[in-house]
Order: C-alpha cells, then structure tokens, then sequence
C-alpha cells in the first residue's frame, strides 16, 4: 500500500476548522484496481476513536465496500452558521431538497443564548424559504444545549421553519451531549430526535436504544469503523438511519456513499452533501450532489 498526506481548504470554517487533513491509502481492490482509503480524523479523538478511523480506511483501500442496493441516494445539503443570504445560495447551488443546518452557536465559543437563537432561527427560516413547497429542514446542534434550552430552542425553530413554508423541522440532531438528556427531551417534544455524537463518539449505539433516546440514528463510517459495520449496525437496530460523513475529501465521501447505497430507502436524505464545502479536494471531479443526488464514479485521485 501507498499512503499520501494530504489537505484539504474549506470554503467556511467547520467545526472551527478552515482545513482538514490527513492521509489518503492506495490499495489494490478485488478486481485489481487500486482502491483508495482516507485516514482524517480531527485532532482531538482518543486513539480508541482513531483506531475506528483507521480501520474504516484500510477497509476502503482494500476494495472491501458493501455491495449497493441502489443506483443513488437523495442528499442533504450542509448549512454551516453562515448569514441568511450565504444560507440562500447554498440550498440553490446543488438543487437539495433537504437541508441541515447547523445551530447552537460556534464550537469553543461561549454565545449570547438569546443572540445565537435569533440567528438560528433566522438562518432556518431563510433556508426554509429557499427549499420551496416540499423542501425538508433539519437542523444540528452538536450537543450544544442543557434540556431545558433545547426544548424552548426546538420549539422557535419549528415555528421558524413553518414561516419558512415547511411543516415544520424534519429532526433535530443531538441537541444535548449526553444519551440522558436526549432521552428527556424526546419525551418533552414531538419534533424528532437523531443521535449523532452519542454514537460516533462512543462507537455504541446500543447505549441510545436501551435509553430510547433518538427516533433517528444518525452513523458515519470513517469513526465508526468502516461502511460495513455503519450497515451491520442499521440492519441490527431497525431504528431508521441517515448516513452521513465526517467532513472528509471526496475519497472518505465515496466509502460513506457505498453504505447508503447499501441501506433500503428509508425516505430521508442521507449526509452527504459535505463536498460542497471544500474549497480544494483529492480528486479532480468532487463528488458533490447533482440535482440533490449523489451517484457513485470512478474518482480520479489527484493528492
């Protein structure tokens, strides 16, 4: 095997992060033609995290990818904590017909609550505007909020999105840090509730079912071990799923595509939609959504 650093830019800070980096692995697959993994994880993962990481890009550079089950899977574009105009254009860009939102305030930044709330809600109901009739908007907080806060924030970001046009928030994603608090707030709401950080983090899902804390289970491969086990995993729990990447370059995007395609339509847009952010990539066709679609290619690897 070959293994070439590499980095990416962003076209906005992510995460607080205007780059990523890491490690592209060229391997040979089972019918002989190389096969590409990506080692990226952020900078602070324990190693047990880096170790999923790891495994998850052999995986793909081995050519030792899930067997799809359809030809394309329906995208949801990614809105960081950007204005309402910024928020605009991106829904226009691709032709998505969902879209997260990202909202609870920027990592590492104590926000004025209040503040940061407006802000959200306006991003939602801009964004909501910018769908049209049948457009979906879910929105990611990464743990940011306590429970109380997170169920009045839930509560005037379903309203911003019913103002927006929507019928209100398809989901909320990991509005608190802990399987406890999930739980407590999807018992006080009856917007649905994913886990996202609750999973990757730990590598245990088991732990957001015995609590019943999430409708949705939202799993990404590169820190959960690969796309293989992201489908072993859907298939065992039952609960429905959206795979979503990790704010890879286009080559981590392809083996996070493989176990959507894998995975029966479960009527929600998968997380894919992160190449849309990267102002620079590994390969020279980004694999970006088309229509709001996105389709497996052969990637051209340019590291």
């Amino acid at each position: 095997m070959e293994f070439w650093p590499f980095t990416v830019r962003l076209n906005v800070r992510f995460r607080g992060l205007t780059e990523r980096s890491g490690v592209l692995i060229r391997g040979t697959g089972p019918d002989g033609a190389d096969a590409w993994g990506e080692y990226s994880p952020f900078p602070d993962y324990s190693p047990e995290q880096r170790g999923r990481w790891w495994a998850a890009a052999m995986e793909a550079a081995r050519g030792d990818l899930p067997a799809p089950v359809r030809d394309s899977v329906e995208t949801a574009q990614i809105i960081p904590e950007v204005d309402a105009d910024a928020a605009q254009a991106l829904v226009r860009t691709f032709g998505c017909r969902t879209a997260k939102v990202k909202v609870g305030g920027p990592r590492g930044i104590d926000p004025d609550p209040a503040a940061t709330l407006r802000a959200d809600c306006a991003r939602v109901e801009a964004v909501t505007s910018a769908l049209g009739p049948g457009g979906k908007v879910r929105v990611d907080a990464n743990g940011a909020w306590t429970p109380d806060a997170a169920i009045a924030a839930i509560a005037a970001l379903d309203s911003a999105a019913r103002t927006g046009g929507a019928d209100g928030l398809e989901y909320v994603e990991q509005p608190c840090a802990s399987v406890e608090d999930l739980a407590r707030v999807r018992r006080a709401v009856s917007t649905r509730i994913a886990a996202d950080e609750s999973i990757r983090l730990t590598g245990d899902v088991d732990a957001v079912v015995r609590a019943d804390a999430a409708d949705i289970l939202v799993l990404k491969p590169s820190p959960l071990g690969g796309a293989q086990a992201v489908v072993e995993m859907a298939e065992r729990i039952g609960l429905p799923v959206v795979v979503s990447s990790a704010m890879e370059s286009s080559v981590g995007l392809a083996a996070a595509l493989s176990a959507a395609l894998a995975l029966p339509d479960a009527d929600l847009a998968h997380g894919l939609g992160t190449g849309t952010l990267l102002a620079t990539d590994t390969v020279d066709d980004p694999l970006v959504p088309i229509a709001g679609r996105l389709s497996p290619r052969q990637l051209r690897v340019c590291p």
